[in-house]
């Protein structure tokens, strides 16, 4: 579902998802209140969020599809990559976010690996925007982002292996860097990062992210 108040930016992200045989663009909406009535009469997958709309917004829209559709993931639109929103709709439970000016190609690469439950977050604009507003990950109330006590006490089970590959997630390294940096596969980098999420019962990278940030593993 694509959530945008531009009916112009909704019809050209339409026409690229809708050219390839494995998406399909099932509804649209210009505010998050609408967003939120079709979701309850349509079966989505994924669903492209702006941020500033009327009515309802895409930080609140983002964290009531969170909790009322568990299943459904939350990709955030946004015109600049530090814009303080963004941080606010992944602390709401959005999967990440793209530029408003993402390449057709991307734009189809992102949902694909949202929709298989990975984050498409770049990690170091995600470690930007955490220290961007940290006070964010101090707040009195809890966000969805923010780790929880028990992921951060799962930090002790970790091996040490798997601390160090999540202070390279935290320092916003990608699978690549951190293959070369610990002179291992590919595989054996995601085989640690799938551990990480298990035993600190992270959502996804994102999250992880937020955990090394938290537990000032990266500073």
């Amino acid at each position: 579902m694509l959530v945008d108040d531009q009916e112009l930016v909704r019809t050209g992200f339409a026409m690229v998802l809708d050219s390839c045989d494995d998406l399909a663009v099932v509804a649209q909406a210009g505010d998050g209140e609408a967003a939120l009535a079709e979701l309850d009469r349509t079966e989505v997958d994924v669903v492209l969020m702006d941020v500033r709309m009327p009515r309802l917004d895409g930080i609140a829209a983002t964290r009531r599809v969170v909790a009322d559709h568990p299943g459904v993931r939350v990709l955030v639109l946004t015109t600049f990559d530090l814009d303080e929103s963004v941080t606010e709709a992944i602390a709401a439970g959005a999967s990440g976010f793209l530029l408003k000016d993402v390449s057709p190609q991307d734009l189809i690469g992102a949902v694909r690996t949202v929709h298989r439950g990975d984050s498409v977050v770049d990690p170091v604009s995600t470690r930007r925007l955490l220290r961007a507003t940290r006070p964010l990950l101090t707040a009195p109330e809890p966000a969805a982002a923010e780790p929880s006590a028990d992921a951060l006490a799962a930090l002790d089970e970790l091996t040490p292996r798997e601390r160090e590959v999540l202070v390279l997630v935290g320092d916003g390294r990608s699978n690549a860097e951190i293959r070369a940096d610990l002179v291992v596969s590919e595989a054996t980098v995601k085989t640690h990062i799938g551990h990480l999420l298990a035993k600190t019962q992270s959502r996804d990278r994102v999250q992880l992210v937020a955990l090394a940030f938290r537990a000032g593993l990266v500073s």
